[in-house]
């Protein structure tokens, strides 16, 4: 095999690999986001578990009569936020529906962008994550953005 031959192979190889592990760490995305709005509509409190300790979640509040508010929580303020709030939710029958979900490669994670549906509230608003694996190989939220309107 002449050298130009070579060279060809293993471009191709390549780039066949870094396709295929794009296409993996999106199904696995896929998967994970499965799995986080099954929590969700379970109000299981293990929703919170899948959120990173150092994950950054913005909200930002639409408020009847003036300018948005905006908020930040760090992952584990989070956690401890959902694992309060889930039998409220239960109680309450606040769930949610996603739809025009998309999956978009960022380096070693995946932003999963998409229209979340309050059955409560009646209304849709944008949702959007960061997942990826950790150090320890399980898929964690590391960044939330979210919109809510009152």
């Amino acid at each position: 095999m002449n050298k130009s031959m070579l060279v060809a192979v293993l471009a191709s190889l390549a780039i066949t690999g870094f396709a295929w592990a794009q296409e993996s760490g999106i199904d696995a995305a896929k998967q994970f986001f499965a799995q986080y709005a099954a929590l969700e509509n379970a109000y299981d409190p293990g929703l919170a578990d899948l959120y990173a300790d150092e994950a950054f979640i913005k909200q930002s509040r639409s408020m009847p009569m003036g300018e948005p508010r905006k908020v930040t929580v760090s992952g584990r303020k989070y956690k401890t936020l959902l694992r309060e709030n889930m039998p409220i939710a239960k109680a309450l029958g606040d769930r949610s529906s996603y739809s025009d979900v998309t999956y978009t490669q960022e380096g070693e994670f995946i932003r999963i962008d998409a229209l979340r549906y309050s059955e409560m509230r009646k209304r849709t608003t944008p949702f959007s994550i960061v997942v990826g694996p950790s150090s320890g190989g399980k898929w964690l939220i590391y960044e939330e953005s979210s919109e809510s309107r009152q």
